[in-house]
């Protein structure tokens, strides 16, 4: 069951509570941008950094894959095998709800904090991947992009042992734990030899001003902001927070657990976002 939590502007939840009709009937006649998180891809057998039972773990820094081979190796051993499990992974009826509101023009497009590409793969039209995706690899030096396929194929030639079965830990960035990381043979850009990196954002990177820009004006251009699935811990999703409540738009949230957006929300679901958002979607359309 999903309790709606009706938020009292002081950041205290108000004693009353409600249903998914009382969502349907504030997304009703609004167009809504709406902005995921990781919790959206849990049922997708992608796990959740922050999410109830989440381990804690400390990412790579961009500057610890920049400046130092063995981090650079570790992370790209762990990285290609991660790719293997997302690229496999499946849009979950969450994500398919989504593509559903898009497509009968209750929704805008989908600004994504996850690199999964599952947005995609359900048929979301206008997605805005804030973190970038694991779809990508980019050179640092002279800029050339590659589909991570094609790296993948390079990988798996050169080093042959890694593709061996084994008991992995997925991380929700597309890492991995790998015991043999130092025996990695780290690709290179065959444009210029230059470093190639996953075109994700790391810890310590800024997001892409452009991505940025186009997130904002999504939600511009919205009358309404539906937030799923993220803690909203991490500083872009509440920026976007921020400029909903600026413009006064209702702020909806469905998570599992608390997030930093309770206070500003108009309502606050906490449950999960698969069988939510499908009840949502099936309510609009009737």
């Amino acid at each position: 069951m999903v309790t709606v939590v009706t938020v009292a502007p002081t950041g205290r939840a108000a004693p009353s509570t409600g249903t998914v009709e009382d969502l349907a009937d504030v997304m009703r006649d609004r167009i809504t941008a709406v902005l995921t998180g990781a919790g959206m891809s849990t049922d997708s057998g992608i796990p959740d950094y922050r999410g109830e039972g989440a381990p804690r773990r400390t990412p790579m820094t961009f500057q610890q894959f920049r400046d130092d081979t063995a981090y650079r190796r570790r992370y790209w051993a762990g990285s290609h095998v991660g790719w293997r499990r997302f690229d496999a992974a499946q849009p979950n009826d969450g994500h398919r709800a989504l593509a559903d509101l898009e497509g009968a023009g209750i929704v805008n497009g989908v600004i994504t904090q996850n690199v999964d590409g599952l947005h995609l793969k359900a048929g979301s039209g206008r997605v805005v991947d804030l973190h970038g995706s694991m779809h990508r690899v980019i050179c640092l030096t002279c800029g050339q992009a590659f589909a991570r396929s094609s790296i993948a194929d390079r990988i798996a030639a050169e080093n042959p042992w890694l593709e061996q079965p084994e008991s992995v830990v997925l991380n929700p960035d597309g890492d991995a734990e790998i015991a043999r990381a130092d025996e990695f043979v780290i690709p290179d850009c065959t444009v210029c030899g230059g470093m190639l990196k996953p075109d994700i954002v790391y810890f310590g990177e800024f997001i892409p001003v452009e991505k940025f820009a186009e997130a904002s004006a999504m939600v511009q251009s919205a009358d309404a902001l539906l937030i799923a699935g993220s803690s909203l811990v991490v500083n872009s999703g509440i920026r976007l927070l921020e400029q909903a409540t600026r413009r006064r738009l209702p702020v909806l949230i469905i998570n599992r657990g608390v997030t930093k957006g309770d206070g500003r929300a108009a309502m606050r679901l906490n449950g999960g976002t698969s069988e939510t958002l499908r009840s949502l979607a099936t309510l609009l359309a009737s």
